[in-house]
């Protein structure tokens, strides 16, 4: 079925991520996004005890990084995807303290004041109203809580606005400048943004769709992922 042929943004944003996942596309991403996520988890200042939540978790990986740094805390993974969060199961049986869930960025299944961070990994440009989903993360953060917000796909990024006709589902290209207003507009503080560049080698030779040539994907690297950070009150 044509993800454009369902009316709910969630229910769009499950059928094409389950393909992703049935076509292995949640495994690459480790290979894809570890070189900007690296760089975002010391950023983090992660405490040993923590509880956080790993939001759009895909495959796991992610999750399954961070509960390596969390020997006395817990990690919970959330995905619009069943196929996804199936397959993270199943390669995180052998981690004792992650768990993962099926939910929407916008009614996150989660008690208030959950969490003490959260990381989201290329996964906020999808949502359909992000404003509502900053309403959940400020409600299941605890107070002092902290998010970690790293997107590719934003407007001071050029390179990477094609990805906004090429990607089957709807998505959204905001600036920084408008990511902050509408971070303090839903009752973040401390709120920040800076870009974290991208530094794994480039092949001399792109062939991918993503990108016209690979000095276009070096020039991509070098802008960087946009990562967005703020508090709850």
């Amino acid at each position: 079925m044509n993800p454009a042929a369902i009316s709910s943004p969630d229910e769009r944003l499950k059928l094409e991520f389950n393909r992703w996942a049935d076509e292995g596309r949640g495994e690459e991403m480790e290979r894809h996004h570890l070189p900007i996520t690296a760089p975002t988890l010391s950023l983090m200042q992660l405490r040993p005890a923590d509880r956080v939540l790993d939001l759009g978790c895909g495959a796991g990986w992610a999750t399954r990084l961070l509960a390596s740094l969390l020997p006395q805390g817990r990690v919970v993974g959330v995905d619009i995807s069943d196929e996804m969060v199936r397959r993270a199961r199943a390669a995180s049986q052998d981690v004792p303290n992650v768990e993962f869930r099926v939910g929407s960025s916008e009614r996150l299944p989660f008690d208030s004041g959950s969490f003490d961070k959260v990381l989201s990994v290329e996964s906020f440009y999808y949502y359909a109203d992000q404003g509502r989903a900053l309403d959940e993360l400020l409600r299941v953060l605890s107070p002092g809580g902290r998010f970690f917000i790293l997107i590719n796909l934003f407007k001071d990024n050029p390179c990477s606005l094609r990805w906004v006709s090429a990607l089957k589902v709807p998505v959204h290209a905001l600036s920084q400048a408008e990511y902050l207003r509408l971070i303090a507009d839903h009752g973040f503080v401390d709120a920040e943004a800076r870009r974290v560049p991208d530094e794994s080698p480039t092949p001399e030779i792109y062939s991918g769709k993503w990108f016209k040539n690979a000095a276009e994907l070096r020039e991509f690297k070098r802008i960087g992922a946009l990562l967005l950070m703020a508090t709850k009150p």
